[in-house]
C-alpha cells in the first residue's frame, strides 16, 4: 500500500506538470463546446423560426392568418414588397419567406442555410396544407398534437452533441493515458528503473488509472458545467449512472490503448496514431453528424466503433435520450470487460524493461 501511495503521488505530480495533457483534457472539450455551441446550438429545430411575409394590397389574408397561427411558435414579419422581403432574407433577418398573391403561395429560402432549410421546408408544407383546407372552408378531420417521445431536454440539437463530446473526451484521454504516457515512460527508461524494484506492475497501472479516472471525471464535470452555465442547456443527469459510466469507460479506453502501446514503440507515433483514431471515431460515431444520414457502409463502420455506444450511453446518463437499462448496462459491462481483458496484456507486455 505504501508503494501504491508513492506511485499515486508521483503519477499525480507528473500529470500536473504535463501542461499539454492537461490542456488537451480540460481545454479541448470546453473549446469544442463553446465554439460549436455559439455557432450551432440553435440548429435542428424551428422553435424560433422567423417568417417574412409579403401580401399585395387588396389580397385577402384571413385563411392564411389562420394557417400561420396554427403553425407553431413562428414569428411573422410583414413586408411591403417582394424586394424588401428578399433583402431581409439575404441579410438573415428572417429564416424564410412567403409570398401570397391571391392565387398561389411562394416560399423563398436562403440557399446558404443548408441544414436549417430542411426544417423550414417542413414548416412550409404544414402551412400550405393548413392554408389549402382553410381556403376551401374546410377543417382538419382530426386534430394533431405533439407528444415528446424521450426526454424533454433533447429538444435542442446541441443537447445531443454535448454528451457525445464528453464521451469523446473519455475516449481520447483513456487512449493517450496508455499509448502516449506509458510509451513515453518506456522511451525515457523510467519503467526500466521501476520494474527492477519490488514494485508490481499492477501497482503502477492502478496509480495511473486512479489519477486518469479522477482527471477525466473532473474534466467532464467542467465541460458539463460550461454547457449549462454559459450555453444555458438543460440536462437531467442521473449521477449514479453518470459516475459509474465515466469510471468504467475510462478504464475500458485505457485497456484499448494497450493495443497501441504494444505495437507502437515511440511515444510520438503512439500519440499520433491515437489522435487519428479518436478523430476518425468522432466523425463516424454520430457525435456531430447523425448516423442515420450516413451511407450504409459508414453506418456499418459506426456500428463497430466503441465511441458510438459510449455516446449513446452518455446521452442516457445525462437525461438527453432514452435507452433501456439493459442496453446501458450491456455497454458499461462491455467496456469493463475490455479493461479486464486488455489490462493483463498491458501489465505483461508493456510494463516491463528492455522492450525492443
Amino acid at each position: 500500500m505504501r508503494a501504491f501511495r508513492a506511485l499515486l503521488h508521483i503519477e499525480a505530480a507528473t500529470l500536473m506538470r504535463d501542461k499539454a495533457t492537461l490542456t488537451f483534457t480540460f481545454l479541448f472539450p470546453v473549446l469544442f463546446i463553446l465554439v460549436f455551441g455559439f455557432l450551432m446550438r440553435d440548429t435542428g429545430g424551428a422553435n424560433s423560426a422567423h417568417l417574412g411575409l409579403f401580401v399585395p394590397a387588396g389580397v385577402s389574408t384571413q385563411a392564411l392568418d389562420t394557417a400561420l397561427s396554427q403553425a407553431g411558435s413562428i414569428t411573422v414579419t410583414r413586408y411591403d414588397n417582394r424586394e424588401d422581403l428578399a433583402a431581409a432574407l439575404s441579410a438573415h433577418k428572417v429564416n424564410f419567406g412567403l409570398v401570397w398573391n391571391g392565387e398561389k403561395l411562394d416560399f423563398i429560402y436562403d440557399p446558404t442555410q443548408v441544414q436549417d432549410n430542411y426544417t423550414f421546408q417542413e414548416l412550409a408544407q404544414g402551412i400550405a396544407s393548413a392554408f389549402n383546407l382553410r381556403n376551401q372552408g374546410l377543417s382538419p378531420v382530426v386534430e394533431a398534437s405533439t407528444v415528446d417521445v424521450g426526454r424533454k431536454e433533447a429538444s435542442n440539437w446541441f443537447n445531443l452533441v454535448v454528451p457525445g463530446i464528453l464521451a469523446f473526451s473519455i475516449l481520447a484521454t483513456g487512449l493517450l493515458a496508455v499509448s502516449g504516457h506509458i510509451t513515453a515512460m518506456k522511451e525515457r527508461r523510467l519503467l526500466d528503473r521501476l520494474v527492477v524494484t519490488p514494485m508490481r506492475p499492477v501497482a503502477l497501472l492502478a496509480a495511473i488509472a486512479t489519477v486518469r479516472v479522477a482527471v477525466v471525471y473532473v474534466s467532464t464535470l467542467v465541460t458539463l458545467w460550461v454547457a449549462t452555465a454559459i450555453l444555458h442547456l438543460t440536462f437531467s443527469v442521473n449521477w449514479f449512472y453518470y459516475s459509474v459510466f465515466v469510471i468504467i469507460a475510462t478504464l475500458g479506453m485505457m485497456g484499448l490503448g494497450t493495443v497501441i502501446a504494444i505495437f507502437v514503440r515511440k511515444p510520438s507515433s503512439a500519440g499520433h496514431l491515437a489522435s487519428i483514431l479518436t478523430m476518425v471515431m468522432m466523425f463516424l460515431s454520430g457525435i456531430y453528424f447523425p448516423i442515420e444520414i450516413m451511407p450504409s457502409y459508414l453506418r456499418a463502420v459506426a456500428a463497430a466503433l466503441p465511441l458510438t455506444y459510449m455516446a449513446g450511453a452518455m446521452r442516457f446518463a445525462t437525461g438527453v435520450t432514452d435507452m433501456s437499462l439493459l442496453r446501458f448496462w450491456a455497454i458499461t459491462v462491455g467496456l469493463l470487460a475490455l479493461a479486464a481483458i486488455l489490462f493483463p496484456f498491458l501489465a505483461h507486455y508493456v510494463v516491463r524493461a528492455d522492450r525492443s
